[in-house]
């Protein structure tokens, strides 16, 4: 099984989508992981919406989505990371974490632009729609990466 870690600012939204779906969506090919360089503290709540609405398994418990640290995935006992995407919106101006390369083979590591969806206004049917229409893009990018990185007959 590969590890792909999803990186952005908060880990609240982007990263957290990313990451169940491609853990429901590549299993049991690919584990996923997401983490933020200034962790929000918790997942946003139309990130979770968005999931449930199609249908993603977000797990429960210990497994529940939650807003953490790169940090957790830098030290020694972390599993290695196979890839690593990170899923900030450069054209906004936002700043993108850089995942450092450790020593032996570094991870391939992908950028995949996304406009943060947390930092939509108006009402919560606009916030809403701005989750969905950033989640939408997440799947193509995750299906379009699973159709050529996972092994076709394993």
């Amino acid at each position: 099984m590969a590890n792909i870690l999803f990186l952005c600012t908060g880990n609240s939204a982007r990263s957290i989508m990313a990451e169940a779906y491609m853990n429901a969506a590549g299993t049991p090919h690919w584990r996923a992981w997401s983490a933020g360089s200034k962790p929000a503290g918790a997942p946003n709540p139309f990130a979770i919406e968005t999931l449930k609405r199609h249908d993603v398994p977000i797990g429960a418990g210990a497994d529940a989505p939650r807003s953490k640290s790169w940090g957790e995935f830098a030290d020694d006992n972390a599993p290695v990371m196979d890839v690593v995407v990170t899923v900030c919106d450069n054209a906004a101006g936002e700043t993108c974490p850089v995942w450092p390369t450790a020593i032996g083979a570094p991870p391939r590591k992908l950028h995949w632009s996304f406009p943060d969806p947390a930092a939509a206004s108006g009402t919560d049917d606009d916030k809403r729609a701005a989750f969905e229409s950033v989640f939408a893009d997440i799947r193509r990018a995750i299906d379009d990466f699973l159709a050529e990185a996972t092994p076709q007959n394993s």
